[in-house]
């Protein structure tokens, strides 16, 4: 038996490697669409890095999860900081060199890190009993709030230390774009030099995170998660014999699956292409990370809160909030390109992701014992992955054709179904408990 303060120290221990990896992740997004824009020549090349990240998790997602079974939760959380170091290292030589196919490249590398990253809200939650697995998640996805605060912000000194280490970019690499880019993108975007600062400042954090991990994550997780192991809600998925297709048919299995699923579907499409938008409004870079920031605050900043509302009021209650709070988000961000109104309408999509996604996870945390958790985890974000990278490949397309008001009206419209199906698959619910 391990005490409470043992969890508790690997939950601080997983929360600052996963701080300095969210500020090292939303530094480079910040810029990662506008990049892509210049260095791609096209609205659809805008998206294709965050697309490039999102199918890569989902395909090393399932495979993480068996990672963390068979291995560790630790050597799994390690593997993903190593790729994750590798990638920000080859964006920073495909900036540096205005180089289009290694910025996708090193987009892979990114994607397989937060496929193991995501892992880390199953890790701690096992970690501690039922009765607060919704606000030990709340809190492991709070450590987001410092990439909200800290990850736009570390462009400037991130750029002082490309020209320290002398790896800052010259104009010059985009010269061979400006016929291309000057016939689909206004003039002001190729005065604007990019910056290869937030990929050096990531690569520097992420190697911490590595270190931090490999070093004070011990004694291993699951480990300490085996005192907890508790009998499931339902008992047909309670035994590590029932295959995943069996586990899937299970309706709250299903429910926070699908709650996950639309969520980042909605946030990932609105969220990647929001900077081009902005550029091509001629919003400087200042205003970009300002509105990221506050997207990136609404997802994390209140986990806390949320994680103790979830506990407190339920799953279900939480999830119709959080569809409610992406249709608004959808409503008011498309009204202006005025500042306030793509302010407002970016946190609320993220604080409707937030709601979503931890109501999600502990729900599907509840409905499996122990041994099943890394396993459906890993498929579950695999699907949830695989269907945001469609929700950010067809971003850039939608674009193109209507705007945002047209990708933003998709959205809605998926956030609409997440209602239906919550009402559906709740009824289902009870009639199981019934029969």
């Amino acid at each position: 038996m391990y005490p409470l303060r043992v969890s508790h120290r690997l939950l601080i221990t997983l929360f600052v490697s996963q701080s300095l990896m969210s500020a090292a992740q939303i530094s480079i997004l910040t810029l990662h669409s506008i990049a892509a824009g210049i260095l791609g020549g096209s609205d659809a090349a805008a998206g294709m890095p965050t697309t490039v990240v999102t199918f890569s998790q989902s395909m090393m997602a399932y495979v993480m999860g068996i990672i963390m079974g068979r291995y560790g939760r630790r050597m799994g959380m390690c593997t993903a900081y190593g790729f994750a170091f590798l990638g920000a290292v080859l964006g920073m030589i495909s900036v540096l060199h205005g180089n289009f196919p290694l910025l996708l490249i090193s987009s892979v590398g990114m994607g397989i890190a937060r496929s193991g990253s995501h892992m880390s809200r199953f890790v701690v939650g096992e970690m501690f009993p039922a009765a607060k697995r919704a606000q030990m998640i709340g809190r492991i996805v709070f450590a987001g709030t410092i990439g909200a605060i800290f990850g736009p912000a570390l462009i400037e000194p991130g750029s002082r230390l490309a020209r320290f280490l002398s790896l800052e970019l010259q104009p010059q690499p985009f010269l061979a774009h400006t016929e291309l880019a000057l016939a689909i993108t206004p003039a002001s975007a190729l005065t604007q030099q990019l910056t290869t600062g937030p990929w050096v400042m990531a690569s520097f954090l992420l190697g911490i995170s590595f270190l931090i991990t490999f070093f004070l994550l011990r004694p291993e997780p699951a480990l300490v998660a085996e005192q907890y192991f508790e009998a499931p809600q339902q008992d047909t998925g309670a035994k590590s014999k029932h295959a995943l297709r069996q586990l899937l048919r299970l309706p709250n299995v299903q429910l926070a699956i699908l709650a996950m699923l639309i969520s980042q579907t909605v946030m990932s499409t609105l969220m990647t292409i929001t900077p081009w938008h902005m550029h091509l409004a001629d919003h400087s870079n200042a205003q970009v990370s300002l509105v990221i920031g506050a997207h990136v605050l609404g997802m994390f900043g209140l986990s806390p809160l949320t994680g103790y509302l979830i506990d407190r009021y339920g799953r279900v209650t939480m999830m119709v909030v959080a569809a409610l709070m992406l249709i608004a988000s959808t409503i008011i961000a498309p009204l202006s390109t005025q500042l306030p109104y793509l302010v407002a309408g970016l946190f609320l999509l993220g604080l409707g992701w937030n709601f979503g996604y931890v109501a999600g996870s502990s729900m599907l945390a509840d409905a499996l014992s122990g041994p099943e958790r890394t396993r459906v985890a890993g498929f579950n974000d695999m699907l949830v992955a695989f269907c945001a990278g469609l929700g950010t490949l067809s971003s850039g397309f939608l674009f193109g054709l209507g705007g945002f008001l047209f990708v933003s009206a998709g959205g809605g419209a998926l956030a609409l179904l997440l209602l239906a199906l919550i009402r559906t698959l709740t009824m289902r619910q009870l009639s199981l408990k019934q029969a």
